[in-house]
């Protein structure tokens, strides 16, 4: 399960692990928050509906590439699920053989509508596809793919396609076509003639070119060997009755194929050279990369201790603006048909008031509202409570608490306010010093019978607000 992305439940790619530890798909994460705004984490919802913590909201800049996962699926072991395909290894190496799976269906690359297995591609474009038809800017003659490429090998090695060079190149074959090119096997390798024995896809022909150039060599070196043993013990067996032409169309495929060697050597050694370069080159890249990916894995650090330290001072901000330090509170409540419904459902039962102080040093407390009533007042009447909270300063006062707290219900049209008070009772442990961030709750669980908060005769509700004030003598 751990290897699996939280949004498109595959296997990761690029995994990236967001502040709340959850693990993401690069893209998948990107689409998501391009496409949507403050999104919490759909793992944190399953485990959590109600989650709404900072900590769960996805940003792009607030997650960091998880390489100890991404190297421990990039060593799964794995196998191909193509029928008929029997290959196994590990997961970093199984998207390339994706790609050349002979077993693999695939779609026509001429656009002729035909899915066919990898390995039957070439069959197919030879002999059923209606759209793998080349015309030679040369010679205007309908050739098939196969035929092509050669042309345009041999154009390319040489530079230049003259009846003349063609003529010197292999003589034989100038009255036989009118490009002069030799005749090659369709279906295969055009180093079948020598011996191999590849078939495959146009694109898999390219790639078995590129990896394959030492092996054809040796091919064509054997054979050139065998053609010389076959020349000189016929000359020397039967110098009278050996026909001439056949001996000058083996000498001359000997010229065309030492020609071949001779290019491909010079391509060898480019080549050779060009990987040289190449791997230093991605040396270098690595390097580059590996300390960019330290760069920026550090700048994720800072970037989440400062989005903490910046969630900390906006709440401190907040608590700051609404703090009171007189002992008078005024709560203004909003939203109160959404909370009340919530209380009635069981969703939210009760709201905490900002925590507010009886003087400048003096006993931290808060309010608590159940606007769908709490004990006795339940299902009836709104319940409002005091509560003493654990405070900077409590070493310093005297405790139990014993000071007077009146609760008010303003009526916003200043009619007839709902006003009730009570004195602690000091043997009761709300109200003594905290061991506990706050004290249970104590106060009015009847503090106002809810069809009076609700009549359209008084305005304590009014545009979806109430007031609760707070007075501690």
């Amino acid at each position: 399960q751990k290897y699996l992305c939280s949004s498109c439940n595959n296997v990761l790619k690029k995994a990236l692990q967001t502040l709340c530890g959850h693990r993401y798909c690069s893209a998948c994460l990107s689409w998501i928050v391009r496409n949507n705004k403050n999104t919490i984490c759909q793992k944190c919802k399953e485990e959590d509906p109600s989650t709404s913590s900072e900590g769960s909201l996805l940003a792009q800049e607030r997650a960091f590439g998880d390489a100890a996962i991404n190297k421990e699926i990039s060593d799964l072991k794995v196998h191909c699920v193509t029928p008929g395909c029997s290959w196994s290894g590990i997961m970093k190496n199984f998207e390339e053989h994706q790609s050349l799976c002979e077993y693999a269906l695939i779609p026509c690359h001429t656009g002729c509508g035909h899915v066919v297995m990898r390995m039957k591609l070439a069959d197919h474009l030879e002999n059923g596809c209606v759209n793998n038809v080349t015309v030679c800017q040369k010679c205007k003659q309908s050739l098939s793919s196969s035929e092509y490429q050669v042309r345009a090998f041999l154009e390319k090695k040489k530079n230049t396609w003259t009846q003349a060079h063609v003529t010197e190149l292999n003589p034989v074959y100038v009255s036989e076509r009118p490009c002069s090119i030799p005749s090659i096997n369709k279906n295969g390798c055009r180093f079948s003639e020598v011996g191999c024995s590849f078939r495959g896809s146009k694109e898999k022909m390219k790639e078995h070119e590129k990896t394959a150039v030492g092996a054809h060599m040796l091919l064509l070196l054997q054979h050139i060997k065998q053609m010389k043993e076959s020349l000189c013990t016929a000359a020397k067996a039967a110098k009278g009755f050996t026909p001439q032409p056949e001996l000058n169309v083996n000498e001359n495929k000997l010229h065309v194929f030492e020609n071949i060697v001779a290019v491909l050597n010079k391509e060898v050694e480019t080549s050779n050279l060009e990987i040289t370069a190449f791997r230093r080159q991605s040396e270098l890249d690595q390097n580059i990369i590996r300390g960019l990916e330290l760069k920026i894995a550090e700048l994720h650090r800072c970037l989440t201790q400062k989005d903490a330290g910046l969630s900390s001072l906006h709440k401190s901000l907040l608590f700051s603006e609404q703090a009171s330090y007189d002992g008078v509170f005024l709560w203004k409540i909003t939203d109160v048909g959404r909370k009340l419904q919530d209380s009635v459902t069981g969703r939210t039962v009760s709201l905490y008031s900002p925590a507010f102080y009886t003087a400048k040093y003096g006993y931290k407390v808060c309010l608590r509202v159940y606007l769908n009533g709490d004990g006795a007042g339940k299902g009836t009447h709104m319940s409002l409570f005091f509560v003493v909270m654990r405070g900077d300063y409590d070493a310093l006062l005297p405790w139990p608490f014993r000071h007077k707290v009146t609760f008010m219900l303003l009526d916003q049209n200043n009619r007839e306010h709902i006003i009730d008070a009570f004195r602690p009772d000091l043997t009761s442990a709300s109200f003594q010093r905290p061991v506990n961030d706050m004290n249970v709750a104590s106060g009015c669980p009847m503090f106002l019978p809810l069809s009076k908060l609700q009549s359209p005769k008084y305005a304590y509700v009014k545009e979806d607000t109430l007031f609760l004030k707070c007075i501690i003598e």
